[in-house]
C-alpha cells in the first residue's frame, strides 16, 4: 500500500511539510491511498501556500474543504503550483493522495497556517455611533446615539463564535427625542433633551418648555442620574420635583444647585450642544438602587442591594475614574441609601500607560471632543517587547492631526500622521516606547461634531512580523491576516486603467521577509491586441504595439466580403484603460445577390432594388380591396446563386362583393366625365373667340381716340429683361437604386 507517515497536527496552529512518499504493496498487490485531516479550533481557518508539487500522472493529490453539509474541492494536482494560496472557509481540511505507481513517487510541499475569523465591523446607526472591544468572537459593539436621539433597540451586540461568525442582535436605530412626556410604571430608562438645530441659535429665540412626569409601582422610588447636563446659564433651567404638582418638594434647580459631573457651561462652550441626559430606575424603597456607571463597571455583594451591601467600580479600557469614590457602601434602615455618589468615568486627554494591553481613546470619548486641544499619551511596556497599535476608528476633523511617534517623546521617528477620516489600520513600534499626540485646530470656524478615534495597543515578540509595507499608488493591498505574522499573504490590485507591474502576490517568509517587492501601478497606454481577422489580413499604423492612436485596417481574402468597419483606431480615456473605437470586423464568404422577383399586380414592395445581398429580407403588401396570397416576408438565402426561400406573393381581390360596387363607381364616373368633357370642349372653342373679338375692338378704340405713337411698338417690341425658364422633369429610370434596405416616409 501507498502511506504517509505523517504525525497529528490538530494542535498546531503552523508549520511546514514536505512529503516523500513510499511504497507498500499489499498482498494483492493494490495500491491504496492516503488521507491528511487538519482539524483547528471552530473559530479558526486554514491557509496554505504551496512550495513544491512534482507528481506524475499516475498520482492524484486533492485538498477538500470539511465541515460543511458536504465536502467541497479546494484544489487538485492539476491546479496546483508553486506560491500558490489556498484559504478554507471551515476549520477542517483534508489532503487526500493517491498513486498507482510502486516506485519513484513524486513529492510536494506546502505551509500551513491558521488563522481567526471575525465579525465584520458593525455598522454606526444614523444619528449615533458604535464603540467595538473587539471584532473577534466575544467581542462587544456598544451603540450610543447622539444628542436628541435615543436608542431602539439593542445597546450592546456580542461577536458569536459559529462558522461564520455574526453579531447577536443587528445594529439598532437612534430616533429623535420628544419634548415632554408621561411615563408610567418606570422600570429603567432615560430622558433626554430635543436638541436645537445648533448651539448658535439658542439665543435667537428657539424656546422649548418640555414637562417629563415619572411614575414608578406603588411603593417604589425612583432615581435619577445625571448623565450629562449642558445648559446655558443665563437661558437654561432644569427642575425636579418629587410629585407631580408644581408644588412638589423641590429635589433640584439648576440655578440653586450644582450640576452633577459636567458643571455649568458657559455661553461660548459652542463647541458642546445643549444636552440634557438623565437615566432613571426605579427601586424597592427598602433597598439601594441599581448602582450606574457609564463606561465602566461594578461588583457587588449583593445584587438586590439590601442594607450593608458593598460595591466597587471599575472604568473600561481606555477611562479613567474621576469625581465619587471607588467603593460605596448601602447604608441608614430608615431610608437606605449609598453613603457615596457614583464616580465617573471619563476619557482624558493625554496619560502615561505601562500596561501590557490597553486603549487610548479620543477626549471625551464616545462624545466629540472640543477644539483647541493638544493631547500626549505616553505608552510603556517591557523593554524586551514591541507595540502594536490597532486604530480601529479615527474619524477627525481635517483640520485636527493625529500622530504616532515611535518613541518616548515628539522628537522620536514618526510612523504616521493622520487627518480625516481613514479606515481601520495596524502599526507596529521599533521599540519598547510609543507617544501618541492629538491636536485639535483652536481657530477652526467651521468647528463641527465628529466621533474622534479609538487605538487598541498591546506589547507584542520582538521580530514575529515582516515589516510594514507603505501602500502602492493607484491601488492597493488587502492582507490574509490581522497582522503581518510568517505566512501571511498581501494581496495587491489597481485602479481601473492601471496595469499592475511585478507580483501581485507575496508571501511574509518564516525569515520575515517578504518574498518580493510590492509591485506597482502604471497607466494602461494601449488597447488589447484587436486579434487577426480569419480568411482576412489586417495593417496596423503605426506597427510597434497598440498605443493610443494606433489605426487597423482589415481586408478580406478573394472570394469573402468584410461584415463590420474596415478600421478601427485606439482612443484614450481619462478614466479607465483605453478601448477600441468599434469591434473587429469578420471576413464572410461572398455570395451572389439575388434577383428582384418582381412587384405584384396591385400591390408594392417596401422598398424596389434591382438586386438584393444574401441575408436581406423582401416585404410585400397590397392595395386597399386585395388580400396578399403567398408569404408576406421573403428571405434571400445565400448560395451559389443565391435564392429566394419562397415564390412572390400576389394580390387577389378581396370578395365579388367589392369588385361589383367598383365596376358600378366606375360606371358611373364616366359617364360623369363624358359629360363634362362635351361641356369643357364647348367653352375651349368660345372663350378664345370672344377674347379676340375683344382684343380687335380694344385696339380700335384706341387708334381712334390717340395719335399714333412709335413708342407703342417699341414697347412691343421690347424683349423681357429675363431669360427664359425651362423646367425639366425628366426621372428615366423609375427605379430606386440601394446598396442596402432602407424604409423612408416623406410628408408633404
Amino acid at each position: 500500500a501507498q502511506k504517509l507517515h505523517l504525525l497529528s497536527l490538530r494542535e498546531h496552529l503552523g508549520g511546514v511539510m514536505q512529503i516523500f512518499p513510499h511504497s507498500e504493496v499489499d498482498k494483492w498487490g493494490r495500491v491504496r491511498t492516503s488521507r491528511f485531516i487538519k482539524t483547528i479550533s471552530l473559530d479558526l481557518r486554514l491557509y496554505f501556500c504551496w512550495k513544491k508539487v512534482n507528481l506524475s500522472k499516475e498520482e492524484s493529490l486533492t485538498i477538500l474543504e470539511l465541515g460543511a453539509t458536504a465536502p467541497e474541492l479546494l484544489a487538485n494536482e492539476t491546479l496546483m503550483s508553486k506560491g500558490q494560496v489556498i484559504r478554507s472557509s471551515t476549520n477542517q481540511v483534508q489532503i487526500h493522495y493517491k498513486s498507482l505507481k510502486q516506485a519513484n513517487h513524486g513529492v510536494f510541499s506546502f505551509h500551513y497556517q491558521a488563522f481567526l475569523l471575525s465579525c465584520s465591523f458593525p455598522l454606526s446607526p444614523e444619528g449615533g455611533g458604535v464603540t467595538v472591544t473587539d471584532i473577534h468572537p466575544g467581542g462587544q459593539a456598544h451603540f450610543h446615539c447622539d444628542p436628541g436621539f435615543e436608542v431602539r433597540g439593542h445597546e450592546v451586540a456580542t461577536c458569536l463564535n459559529s462558522t461564520r461568525p455574526k453579531w447577536s442582535t443587528p445594529e439598532p436605530q437612534c430616533v429623535a427625542v420628544s419634548c415632554g412626556g408621561w411615563i408610567r410604571n418606570a422600570t429603567v430608562g432615560r430622558i433626554l433633551s430635543p436638541t436645537l438645530p445648533s448651539a448658535s441659535n439658542h439665543s435667537s429665540g428657539s424656546n422649548l418648555s418640555c414637562h417629563w412626569l415619572l411614575e414608578a409601582k406603588e411603593s417604589h422610588r425612583l432615581h435619577l442620574h445625571f448623565e450629562r447636563v449642558a445648559l446655558d446659564e443665563d437661558n437654561d433651567k432644569l427642575i425636579v420635583r418629587s410629585g407631580n404638582s408644581s408644588i412638589a418638594p423641590l429635589l433640584f434647580d439648576s440655578d440653586l444647585d450644582d450640576v452633577p459631573e459636567r458643571g455649568f457651561l458657559t455661553a461660548d462652550s459652542s463647541s458642546i450642544p445643549l444636552l440634557l441626559a438623565l437615566r432613571y430606575e426605579a427601586f424597592d424603597g427598602e433597598h439601594c438602587y441599581e448602582p450606574y456607571l457609564p463606561h465602566g463597571n461594578f461588583s457587588s455583594s449583593d445584587i438586590t442591594f439590601p442594607l450593608g451591601t458593598i460595591v466597587t467600580f471599575s472604568c473600561s479600557p481606555g477611562f479613567v475614574m474621576e469625581q465619587g469614590s471607588g467603593v460605596m457602601e448601602c447604608v441608614d434602615p430608615n431610608d437606605p441609601h449609598w453613603n457615596e455618589s457614583e464616580p465617573v468615568c471619563r476619557a482624558l486627554c493625554g496619560g502615561e500607560l505601562t500596561d501590557p494591553v490597553g486603549t487610548v481613546l479620543s477626549p471625551d470619548w464616545p462624545q466629540s471632543y472640543s477644539k483647541g486641544q493638544d493631547c500626549v499619551w505616553q505608552i510603556h511596556v517591557s523593554e524586551d517587547k514591541r507595540i502594536e497599535l490597532d486604530v480601529q476608528i479615527l474619524n477627525i476633523r481635517h483640520n485636527d492631526i493625529l500622530t504616532l511617534f515611535d518613541g518616548h517623546d515628539l522628537t522620536s521617528h514618526v510612523i504616521g500622521q493622520y487627518l480625516g477620516s481613514r479606515e481601520r489600520f495596524r502599526a507596529v513600534s521599533g521599540g519598547s516606547e510609543v507617544t501618541i499626540q492629538f491636536q485639535s485646530d483652536p481657530d477652526d470656524s467651521t468647528f463641527i461634531l465628529s466621533q474622534g478615534f479609538l487605538i487598541h495597543y498591546r506589547e507584542v515578540e520582538p521580530n514575529d512580523t515582516c515589516p510594514v509595507l507603505p501602500q502602492i499608488e493607484f491601488g492597493w493591498s488587502s492582507s490574509s491576516h490581522p497582522s503581518l505574522v510568517r505566512g501571511s499573504v498581501l494581496t495587491y490590485q489597481c485602479q481601473p486603467g492601471y496595469d499592475i507591474v511585478g507580483s501581485d502576490i507575496i508571501t511574509c517568509q518564516w525569515d520575515l521577509s517578504w518574498s518580493n517587492n510590492p509591485p506597482t501601478c502604471v497607466k494602461i497606454q494601449q488597447c488589447p491586441d484587436p486579434g487577426e481577422v480569419v480568411n482576412g489580413a489586417r495593417s496596423v499604423h503605426p506597427e510597434s504595439g497598440f498605443a493610443v492612436g494606433t489605426v487597423v485596417r482589415f481586408t478580406c481574402n478573394q472570394g469573402y466580403q468584410l461584415e463590420g468597419p474596415n478600421q478601427i483606431s485606439c482612443h484614450g480615456r481619462d478614466t479607465g484603460m483605453p478601448k477600441w473605437s468599434d469591434r473587429s470586423p469578420k471576413c464572410v464568404l461572398k455570395y451572389d445577390p439575388c434577383p428582384n422577383p418582381g412587384v405584384p399586380d396591385n400591390g408594392y414592395q417596401t422598398l424596389y432594388k434591382h438586386s438584393y445581398q444574401a441575408g436581406e429580407t423582401l416585404r410585400f403588401f397590397c392595395y386597399e380591396g386585395y388580400e396578399l396570397i403567398g408569404e408576406v416576408i421573403i428571405n434571400c438565402v445565400p448560395g451559389h446563386p443565391s435564392q429566394w426561400n419562397s415564390p412572390p406573393p400576389f394580390c387577389k381581390v378581396a370578395y365579388e362583393g367589392l369588385l361589383d360596387d367598383h365596376k358600378l363607381e366606375v360606371s358611373q364616373s364616366l359617364e360623369a366625365s363624358h359629360q363634362m368633357l362635351s361641356e369643357n370642349i364647348a367653352l375651349a372653342i368660345i372663350l378664345p373667340i370672344i377674347l379676340v373679338i375683344l382684343l380687335i375692338g380694344g385696339i380700335y378704340m384706341y387708334y381712334t381716340k390717340w395719335q399714333w405713337k412709335p413708342l407703342f411698338w417699341k414697347s412691343l417690341s421690347h424683349t423681357h429683361s429675363y431669360s427664359p425658364i425651362t423646367v425639366e422633369s425628366d426621372f428615366n429610370n423609375p427605379l430606386y437604386e440601394a446598396g442596402d434596405t432602407r424604409e423612408y416616409e416623406v410628408s408633404i
